[in-house]
C-alpha cells in the first residue's frame, strides 16, 4: 500500500445515499413534470376539437331557427288574416285561411302554423282538420303570445299545451294602423336535432335563460336545472306551462370546476350509475336566450396523463437499468466462474442419478412378467426385455436384429404372422390387440396377446412400435375348461326342462281336450235319441263330429308346433293376415263371451301389413290373453266387462293390446305374472302368460304388462315387420 492512500482520509457514507435520495426527488419531479405536461397538451386539443363542435351546433340551431325566421312575418301580411281577425265568425273565410295554412306548413315542413286572436284564442290552425288542431285553444299565458301581443316579435321554447310535444315557437304581431288585431305563430321542431345529438359519444346540452335544460342527448337530464330555481321561476314555470308536467326542475346533481384562465371547465356527474367527468364547453345564443353545452370525455386527458407517466418512468427506469448494468458487469464474471464449478458438480450430481436411474429401470424391467419387443420402423428388433426372451426361450442376443420372419413364429401360423405383422408395420393397429400363437424353443406353443403402439422419441418422432405381449395360455385353457362345463350345464338345463315342456302341453292341450269332451258328450247325447231324420238333428250330430275332428286336428298341431319350437329347424312360419287371424280367436271364443255377455271392442288401424309367423302359436298367445281378460271381467257389472283390442303398426313392428276392465294387477306383482308356476287364480297352472312371453319372444317380439290410467290391466305385446333371423 503507498502511503498517499495509506494517508489519505476516509469519507462518510452520508453524502452518497443524500445524493441518491436529491436524484430520486429530482426524477419524480421529471416524470410528474412530463405528466401535467401531456395533460395539459390533451386538455388544449380537446378544447379546440370542442370549440369547434360548438360552432358546428350553434349554425344548425340557428340554421333551424332561421329557416322559419321569416313565416309569421310574411303569413301576418296576408290580406285574409287581417280579414279573419276582423270578422272571427265568417266561416268560409275561416276555412280559406285553415288551407292556406296547411298548404304553407306541408311547404315549409313545419310542426304547425295558427292565427290566434287578441284574446288568446286560435281562429285557424294548419292542423285544423286533426285530433288535437289548435283551432279553439286559449293561448293568452303563452310568453310568446303576451309579448307579440304587445308588438314585439318572439321566441320561445316549451312544451306545446294541446300536443303535449316540445318545439320552438315564433310569434309575430298583425297589425293594422299600428294596432296589434292577434297573433301569428309558428311551431318549429327540434326533432331532427336532437336525433342527431343522440348520436354523439358525449353529452350535447341546450338550456334557457333560466337554465334549465330542454335539449339533451341524456334523457335523464331533461327539464331539469343547472342550480336550483328561485321561488318566482318556478312559480312562472307553473303558471306558463312551458315544459308541461315538469313544472319543479329539480337541480341536476353536478360538480362544476372552472379556472379563470380558461373558457373550458370539468363537469363531474353520474351517468347509468356510475361516476364520469367531462371537459366542457358553453355557447349563448342572445337571439333565442339559450345557452349551448358540448363536453368531451376526461378520461382521455387522464389516459394521456397516465401514458406519459407510464413513459417518463420507463425511461426513467431504463437509465436506471443502465447504470446498475455496469455495475453488474463485473460481478457477472464472478458469478460465472462459480456457476461453471456449480454446473460441473450437477453434471457429476446427474450423471450419478442417471446411473441410479438406469438401473432402476433395468431392474424393473427385469421384474416384468409381460413381454416388451420394439421394433423399428423396418420391422428389425431393437429391444426385447427378460420376460419376452423366457416366453420364446430365446436369449436377446438372438432376437436383436432379427427382422420377419421371426424365429419364434409358429410353423403352421407363418402366412398369418406375416399379415399382422405388415398391418402393423403400416400403421393399422387394432387398439383392442391381437392374439399370436407363437412356438417355443422346446417345442410347446404359447398363446399370447399382443397389443401394439407407436414409439415415440423425445422429439415426437415415431421411430418404431413398441409391443407388450402377454401370455395367455393358462386363460385360453380355463376358457377351453369352462366351455366343457358351460356345455354340461346346458345338457342339464334341457333335462330340466323336460318337466317344464310337459306341464306346458298339459296346459296348452288342455283347452282342444276340453272342447272334444263338450263335442262328444252332445254327439253322445244326439246319439242316445231314435233314429234321425236327415234334418235339424241330423245336422247337429254332423256338426259336433266336425268340431270333434277340428278340436283333434287342433291339439296335434299344438304338440307339432311345440315340437318344432322345442327344434326350431321344423318350425312352421306363414305369411298371415292378422285380421282373419283374430276373427278366428274369436269364434273359438264366442260362446264364453256370450256366455257371460262380455263385449269385445276392437280398434284395428287400416291397411294392416302382413306378417310371417307361426299362425298356431300366436293364435294361443291371443287366446290365452282372451281368456284371462274374460275371466277378469265375468264378475264385474255389465257396463264394465269390456275388452278392447287395438292393433297399431309402428316403425319396425306391429303393437297389439288387450285390455281388461276387471280389478287390475297390483305393481307389486307386475313381473312376477310372468314367472312359470305363480297364478293368482286358486285353479290355475301360472304358465299361461309364461308361455305367451315365450311364444312371442321366439318371433323377435316382446310382451309386457302396461301401467294403465284407471280400471283393469292391459297386456301388450309386439310382432316384428320384417321377421327376426
Amino acid at each position: 500500500m503507498s502511503p498517499n492512500r495509506a494517508t489519505q482520509p476516509h469519507r462518510p457514507r452520508w453524502p452518497r445515499r443524500l445524493r441518491q435520495a436529491l436524484l430520486g426527488l429530482l426524477t419524480l419531479a421529471l416524470i410528474a413534470a412530463a405528466g401535467e405536461w401531456a395533460a395539459r397538451r390533451e386538455r388544449q386539443a380537446r378544447t379546440e376539437a370542442l370549440q369547434q363542435a360548438l360552432q358546428v351546433y350553434t349554425l344548425g340551431l340557428r340554421g333551424v331557427a332561421g329557416r322559419f325566421d321569416a313565416l309569421p312575418y310574411a303569413t301576418a301580411r296576408y290580406p285574409d288574416i287581417l280579414a279573419l281577425l276582423q270578422h272571427p265568425r265568417d266561416q268560409a273565410l275561416r276555412a280559406r285561411v285553415n288551407r292556406s295554412f296547411e298548404d304553407l306548413q306541408g311547404r315549409t315542413d313545419s310542426a304547425a302554423l295558427y292565427l290566434i286572436d287578441a284574446q288568446g284564442t286560435a281562429l285557424a290552425a294548419s292542423n285544423w282538420n286533426t285530433r288535437d288542431s289548435f283551432v279553439g285553444q286559449s293561448y293568452q299565458r303563452r310568453p310568446y303570445f303576451v309579448q307579440a301581443l304587445q308588438g314585439q316579435r318572439s321566441a320561445f321554447y316549451g312544451v306545446g299545451m294541446t300536443t303535449g310535444r316540445p318545439g320552438l315557437f315564433i310569434a309575430e304581431p298583425v297589425r293594422q294602423q299600428g294596432r296589434v288585431l292577434g297573433v301569428v305563430a309558428v311551431k318549429v321542431s327540434l326533432d331532427a336535432v336532437e336525433q342527431t345529438w343522440s348520436q354523439s359519444v358525449d353529452p350535447v346540452l341546450l338550456l334557457d335563460a333560466r337554465g334549465i335544460v330542454f335539449l339533451s342527448s341524456v334523457p335523464q337530464w331533461l327539464y331539469r336545472s343547472r342550480r336550483p330555481l328561485a321561488p318566482e321561476d318556478l312559480r312562472q314555470l307553473g303558471e306558463q306551462r312551458q315544459y308541461g308536467e315538469h313544472a319543479d326542475a329539480t337541480a341536476l346533481p353536478w360538480s362544476i370546476e372552472r379556472r379563470a384562465d380558461r373558457p373550458d371547465y370539468l363537469l363531474h356527474a353520474s351517468l347509468d350509475g356510475r361516476p364520469r367527468s367531462w371537459l366542457a364547453l358553453d355557447a349563448h345564443l342572445p337571439e333565442l336566450g339559450w345557452t349551448l353545452t358540448v363536453t368531451a370525455d376526461n378520461a382521455e386527458v387522464e389516459q394521456a396523463r397516465r401514458q406519459a407517466l407510464v413513459l417518463s418512468t420507463l425511461a426513467a427506469a431504463v437509465l436506471l437499468l443502465a447504470g446498475l448494468y455496469w455495475q453488474q458487469r463485473e460481478r457477472r464474471f464472478a458469478e460465472q466462474r462459480q456457476a461453471r464449478r456449480e454446473l460441473e458438480q450437477r453434471v457429476q450430481e446427474r450423471t450419478q442419478d442417471l446411473q441410479q436411474a438406469h438401473a432402476f429401470q433395468k431392474a424393473m424391467e427385469d421384474s416384468l412378467v409381460v413381454g416388451m419387443r420394439a421394433r423399428d420402423r423396418e420391422g428389425r428388433i431393437i429391444y426385447v426385455n427378460p420376460a419376452l426372451c423366457e416366453m420364446v426361450g430365446l436369449r436377446a442376443d438372438e432376437l436383436l436384429g432379427c427382422t420377419p420372419p421371426y424365429p419364434y413364429w409358429h410353423p403352421d401360423d407363418l402366412d398369418r404372422h406375416q399379415r399382422e405383422s405388415e398391418a402393423t408395420l403400416q400403421g393399422r393397429v387394432a387398439p383392442q390387440g391381437f392374439e399370436s400363437r407363437v412356438r417355443h424353443r422346446d417345442g410347446h406353443d404359447v398363446i399370447t396377446r399382443v397389443y401394439t403402439a407407436p414409439l415415440i422419441d423425445a422429439e415426437g418422432r415415431q421411430q418404431g412400435w413398441m409391443s407388450s405381449v402377454v401370455d395367455i395360455t393358462s386363460q385360453k385353457q380355463a376358457e377351453a375348461r369352462q366351455r366343457e362345463q358351460a356345455l354340461q350345464l346346458q345338457r342339464s338345463a334341457r333335462l330340466a326342462s323336460l318337466g317344464e315342456m310337459a306341464s306346458t302341453l298339459a296346459h296348452e292341450l288342455n283347452q282342444p281336450l276340453m272342447a272334444l269332451s263338450s263335442f262328444a258328450l252332445a254327439a253322445r247325447a244326439l246319439a242316445a235319441h231314435p233314429p234321425l231324420p236327415q234334418g235339424d238333428g241330423g245336422a247337429l250330430l254332423i256338426s259336433a263330429l266336425d268340431d270333434i275332428v277340428a278340436q283333434a286336428r287342433r291339439a296335434g298341431e299344438i304338440v307339432q308346433r311345440i315340437r318344432g319350437f322345442i327344434r326350431p329347424q321344423h318350425s312352421r312360419r306363414e305369411t298371415c293376415a292378422l285380421p282373419p287371424l283374430l276373427d278366428h280367436v274369436l269364434a273359438l271364443l264366442q260362446s264364453d263371451l256370450q256366455a257371460h255377455q262380455v263385449q269385445i271392442e276392437l280398434h284395428l288401424a287400416p291397411d294392416l301389413p302382413e306378417l310371417r309367423i307361426d299362425r298356431v302359436l300366436i293364435e294361443q298367445v291371443w287366446i290365452n290373453l282372451l281368456q284371462n281378460a274374460l275371466q277378469a271381467v265375468q264378475d264385474q257389472p255389465p257396463a264394465r266387462r269390456r275388452i278392447e283390442i287395438a292393433v297399431q303398426p309402428t316403425e319396425q313392428t306391429l303393437e297389439i293390446r288387450v285390455r281388461d276392465h276387471g280389478p287390475g294387477i297390483p305393481p307389486a306383482l307386475a313381473e312376477q305374472v310372468f314367472t312359470p308356476f305363480f297364478s293368482t287364480k286358486p285353479e290355475g297352472l301360472g304358465l299361461g302368460l309364461s308361455i305367451c312371453r315365450t311364444l312371442v319372444e321366439a318371433h323377435g317380439g316382446h310382451l309386457c304388462l302396461q301401467q294403465t290410467d284407471g280400471e283393469g290391466a292391459c297386456f301388450s305385446f309386439t310382432l316384428p315387420l320384417t321377421p327376426a333371423p
